[in-house]
């Protein structure tokens, strides 16, 4: 008796589920149908009409100078003056600041004393050298005529070479001497930190100071940081959709919120050859022109980049764009007949609230609002006043801005 229970409920159960499925499988059915419905729909309509469309893509970056380095000194010391402070312009070779350089004039002293010792030794080596020639020469002259023995001769010999030598051990230590002195004084030139650069001689500018007059600096430490802001970079990533359409050459716009009413004109520069695992992105570079010196390095950027110009388009507002049957397209609306037509159509460039449709072509009027309550044929009313024509100031679309942050 338990086991005819237990089968009977087991077929129950089944019996539900099966129903379930059932109904599961008209609700989704349903979803993707319109019912049929009696009478007319109110709508509103649009004209679709035939202007120039673009597909502009906006990024946001970051600024970074042309170029930035620290002025740092190369020796240890106290820092007796600095010359420059943030925001000042400064030219190539300016002197920014001063080390205290007392010890250093007094090596330079030393060694200047030292090569001068030096070289009164080479004057005594060359006399000495000069005495011990004439001494050598008279040896040798008497020894041919086989007056001097050879012993004498020898020492003659002996001395003369020795004296050579010595002069040439003068020389060297002038040598020697001659280089302490140098770098002494390359030493004490370095107690004078100056602006220094290869490229260009249009000034820079202080971007920051790091110490104070009197501070105690160790070798590169640093003291101000230099940047050419003449023209800057702008850097912003981009995702694997957008890596392949980034060329070097291609030229952008660049806006920032600091001034809002101005534009740039900025060019793609660099395009890194690899996209970062982590994130999937790429690294491009745009070289903007800072005409005023307006841009600053670290500012926020927006860059509106220009991929298609399509002229002469046929555009429909977005929000007249809907589904039937899984298709997406329009509702004509044949104004004689007052009745709505569904048509499916391929989308273009979506610009803010237009799209493009690239086919079928298309022309009349379009239902912006009601479309879910209409089917193919459906009849409608229309406004009582025809929606007018767009005026000569509409007649060109550009994208909405569609902000691409970093990541």
């Amino acid at each position: 008796m338990n086991k005819r229970y237990t089968i009977i409920f087991i077929i129950l159960i089944l019996a539900g589920f099966l129903s379930w499925q059932i109904y599961q499988r008209f609700s989704a059915d349903e979803k993707h149908s319109v019912p049929q419905r009696v009478g007319t729909v109110a709508v509103e309509v649009s004209q679709i009409k035939k202007t120039t469309i673009r597909n502009v893509e906006v990024f946001t970056g970051t600024l970074l100078p042309k170029s930035q380095f620290i002025a740092a000194p190369k020796i240890a010391g106290r820092l007796e003056k600095i010359l420059v402070n943030i925001g000042d312009r400064v030219k190539r070779g300016q002197l920014i600041g001063l080390l205290d350089d007392d010890e250093y004039v007094q090596q330079v002293e030393q060694a200047q004393a030292e090569l001068e010792v030096a070289a009164a030794n080479v004057e005594e080596a060359r006399s000495a050298l000069n005495l011990a020639r004439r001494e050598f020469e008279r040896a040798k002259a008497l020894r041919a005529k086989e007056v001097v023995s050879v012993s004498e001769f020898d020492v003659a010999e002996s001395q003369y070479k020795s004296q050579e030598a010595k002069q040439k051990v003068a020389l060297a230590q002038v040598a020697q001497k001659e280089a302490f002195l140098k770098a002494a004084k390359v030493r004490l030139s370095y107690t004078r930190i100056e602006a220094s650069w290869q490229d260009g001689d249009e000034s820079r500018v202080v971007g920051e100071r790091f110490v104070d007059e009197g501070a105690m600096l160790k070798a590169n430490d640093p003291i101000v940081s230099i940047l050419d802001i003449h023209s800057l970079t702008a850097v912003f990533n981009v995702i694997e959709r957008d890596y392949a359409r980034m060329t070097k050459g291609h030229v952008a716009v660049v806006t920032t919120d600091a001034f809002p009413n101005k534009t740039f004109t900025g060019t793609i520069a660099r395009v890194a050859p690899l996209l970062k695992e982590a994130a999937r992105q790429g690294r491009v570079e745009m070289d903007i022109l800072n005409p005023g010196l307006l841009l600053k390095p670290g500012m926020f950027v927006r860059v509106h980049i220009e991929f298609a110009k399509h002229e002469d388009a046929t555009v429909i507002p977005v929000r007249s764009l809907t589904k039937r049957n899984r298709q997406e397209g329009v509702f004509l609306v044949d104004i004689q007949t007052k009745r709505a037509r569904f048509i499916p159509v391929t989308v273009g460039i979506v610009s803010g609230e237009w799209a493009e449709v690239v086919a079928p072509s298309l022309s009349g009027f379009v239902v912006i609002v009601g479309q879910q309550l209409l089917d193919d044929g459906s009849a409608i009313t229309l406004p009582e006043k025809r929606p007018a024509v767009l005026s000569s100031e509409e007649s060109t679309t550009s994208r909405q801005p569609s902000s691409r942050k970093n990541r």
